[in-house]
């Protein structure tokens, strides 16, 4: 699914035709016409994002999405997810935005989760402004319990 959308972004066309890939093709379909018409801007794919000695990862996309700079994961579930659910999902998206602001001085301060099941069923979650402070907060606190730090703070 993942590289069905980065093609797509990328004006190129990925085929799969096994099963699977028309699974996957179907569930890419359905976050390029009901997730990316939100997309305003490109600035990056499959972006390799790091805070140095700390950690590593790589974002789905990286951009304009609703007018706001973005981090934006494409995921694929088996059956549609509540918010609580997807903690873990905001907390990656986090430390990637940290990520990539303290490398590159941006300043994004938005998650976006594309999700669709094998059935198609779209589900679209961001979180911006103070719930993603809180969430960022969050994800540096667990970064220092990784490392075995109490009060964990990133530049």
């Amino acid at each position: 699914m993942h590289s069905i959308i980065e093609g797509y972004l990328l004006g190129k066309n990925v085929l799969d035709l096994t099963d699977v890939g028309a699974e996957a093709h179907r569930m890419a379909q359905t976050i390029i016409d009901k997730g990316l018409p939100d997309l305003e801007e490109i600035q990056g794919l499959e972006c390799v994002l790091h805070y140095p000695d700390l950690y590593a990862g790589s974002s789905d996309l990286v951009g304009i999405y609703q007018g706001r700079e973005s981090i934006i994961d494409f995921k694929s579930t088996s059956k549609p997810k509540r918010d609580e659910y997807i903690t873990d999902y905001y907390l990656q998206a986090c430390l990637y935005a940290i990520a990539h602001n303290h490398v590159y001085g941006s300043d994004i301060d938005q998650a976006v989760i594309l999700m669709t099941t094998p059935d198609c069923f779209f589900q679209r979650f961001i979180i911006n402004g103070k719930r993603m402070r809180e969430f960022s907060q969050l994800a540096i606190e667990r970064v220092g319990t990784y490392y075995g730090k109490s009060n964990a703070t990133l530049a």
